[in-house]
């Protein structure tokens, strides 16, 4: 009767109701029966294919992730990790302005590099694993339509690769559009939609530059360029504008509004939902409550604004397998160069090496790479540096932080900082927060969690390797936010279940999903929460041309299920690969 039964476990639905007991039935990858179940009742009747038992588990659905990068990685990996060990059954790709489609023949380059500098993905790895095949972006979609996943993937058509497309080097370059341009990235837009991209994306961030340190195509687009791509957006069906906003520049707080009042026009105007990147910044460290609040009134006034927040504080990752405060160090560089990863650990851990390393001075960083002055920020970060542990500890309190560790030890900062990193075998990662934790404060993001008009975001799943790894969110919110927090009031399970299921799957139109509900998509998670914990994250070395990659583990999922097929068992990948290209509605 059924082609899988998942018995016994405790339902949280997705919609933010009470759980409740109940077998679930599954045939041809819908949820056909929910059979609840009072004490002593029967199980639900009719034979499986094969039956989970998930007795003293939570029973939830899918979480979608609304912003990932994953527009290359589809290329090579089709188990789209590490999104998919956190639960994750839908990831929505595309995101801050910047993809791959459409493209003109000889500019693939130009689009790595574009993605390598505002993503953080190795150039190499783009370079060598991304397979093209396609000048379009509905020839794009229609590539990855013929791949098989471990997970569904949305995605969304960008304003950069358009913009360079249809402006060439003066759209790469910023230049302004003139009305034919705009008339030309309209259509192109338009077409993606149609073609079934869930959304349009663009970023007006300063900090989003290619790898030769121009911003983003689009960053400085004006008003009737937002206006005309946006009412393009809605012509081509039901989809999403999403865009990185303008933020805080020094002590100006004015840009972040005026970014709000024509966000607030447009959404008015093409009747479309607008989503777009908040976070809280120390320079206005009450911004975000503002923002939020003007995003819940223009809901009143008929304007969809969903800022996206963060689960946890915004930063980097740093440790010895990646960015970090000795990398300038002559003798760090000499050994880097001459030994292998495991001999590399071992001497570092020679008081000698260390001792080496220390009293040296820096070398000069080199102007022509990305992000190679770290090491300076590192070393005058030192106060706001904390050591995670394990597993890892997001709300640390001020005692976690290097300077104050060096203090208790009686030992230099920078001594104290290198012990740390050498834990693990030199592979433990410290984190410095950049926003999101004004003076350790986690209450704001509860607050931003609680928020009406908030929508939980900001994975930046695929992206980012040698910085974060947030892509595993979806686990946080439930170990920290529903059962370990101790330093502030939790947040109820099955409202943190709805936040990335239910309502990040209905923002893009993905009705079919998100809740465990007879006739929907058969998306399920089946969960030891008494188990489940949230490894430290680890560099590994697994892209395409040995590129390198931050990633962070789980352990807790007993299954997770996507269309019907189990893709997850025990936190283990099955090898099924039953997602598939989502649509949007066209």
């Amino acid at each position: 009767m059924f082609d899988l039964k998942i018995t016994g476990g405790t339902v949280v639905d997705g919609t933010g109701g009470d759980r409740f007991s109940a077998d679930v039935g599954i045939k041809d990858g819908r949820i056909v029966e929910i059979h609840r179940r009072g004490p002593g009742d029967a199980p639900l009747e009719g034979n499986a294919t094969e039956t989970i038992d998930a007795t003293d588990k939570l029973v939830a659905p899918g979480f979608v992730d609304i912003h990932t990068h994953y527009d290359g990685q589809v290329s090579w990996d089709s188990s789209l990790e590490p999104s998919s060990g956190h639960g994750v059954t839908t990831v929505v790709a595309g995101n801050c302005g910047v993809g791959f489609a459409p493209v003109r023949p000889g500019q693939e380059d130009w689009l790595i590099g574009l993605m390598e500098g505002v993503e953080d993905i190795p150039g190499t790895a783009l370079t060598e694993g991304i397979s093209w095949g396609w000048e379009t972006y509905p020839e794009y979609l229609d590539v990855i339509e013929k791949q098989e996943f471990a997970i569904d993937v949305g995605s969304q058509i960008a304003h950069g690769s358009v913009r360079a497309y249809a402006m060439g080097e003066r759209g790469a370059r910023n230049e302004p559009a003139t009305p034919d341009d705009i008339a030309a990235m309209a259509r192109i837009v338009q077409e993606g939609i149609e073609a079934g991209a869930l959304g349009f994306s663009t970023s007006r961030t300063l900090g989003h530059r290619a790898i030769d340190g121009e911003p983003v195509p689009g960053t400085y687009a004006a008003e009737d360029e937002l206006f005309g791509l946006g009412r393009a957006m809605a012509a081509g069906g039901r989809a999403v504008f999403e865009l990185a906003p303008q933020g805080v520049a020094g002590e100006d707080i004015i840009a972040p509004k005026k970014e709000l009042e024509w966000m607030q026009r447009l959404g008015a105007e093409i009747d479309r939902p607008i989503s777009f990147g908040m976070i809280q910044v120390d320079a206005a460290p009450d911004l975000w409550r503002e923002q939020l609040d003007i995003s819940a009134a223009a809901h009143s006034a008929g304007s969809e604004l969903y800022p996206q927040i963060a689960a946890r504080p915004f930063g980097m990752l740093f440790g010895f397998p990646g960015h970090h405060a000795f990398t300038h160090r002559p003798t760090f560089r000499r050994l880097k160069a001459e030994c292998d990863r495991q001999e590399l650990a071992r001497r570092l851990a020679d008081p000698a090496v260390k001792s080496a390393i220390l009293s040296e001075d820096d070398l000069p960083p080199d102007p022509t790479k990305l992000f190679d002055n770290m090491f300076a920020l590192v070393q005058y970060s030192l106060g706001r540096l904390y050591s995670l542990g394990n597993p890892p500890d997001y709300e640390p309190t001020q005692d976690r932080a290097v300077d104050k560790i060096a203090a208790e030890r009686g030992d230099d900062p920078l001594s104290t900082l290198y012990d740390l990193m050498l834990e693990d075998d030199a592979t433990a990662m410290l984190m410095l927060p950049f926003y999101n934790y004004f003076y350790g404060n986690h209450d704001a993001i509860r607050e931003m969690l609680t928020h009406p008009a908030g929508v939980v975001g900001l994975s930046d799943g695929g992206a980012h390797c040698g910085m974060i790894c947030d892509a595993s969110y979806p686990t946080f919110l439930l170990t920290h936010w529903a059962r370990d927090r101790h330093r502030g009031e939790k947040l109820p399970l099955e409202y943190l279940v709805r936040k990335q299921s239910h309502d990040t799957a209905q923002l893009f139109g993905l009705t079919d999903r998100g809740v465990i509900q007879t006739g929907k998509k058969a998306d399920i998670n089946v969960i030891d929460m008494n188990a489940l914990t949230l490894h430290p994250a680890k560099m590994a070395y697994d892209l395409p041309a040995g590129g390198q990659r931050l990633v962070q583990g789980a352990s807790g999922y007993s299954a997770t299920i996507v269309s019907g097929v189990v893709t997850r068992r025990d936190s283990v990948d099955t090898g099924a690969r039953p997602g598939r290209l989502v649509r949007g509605a066209r």
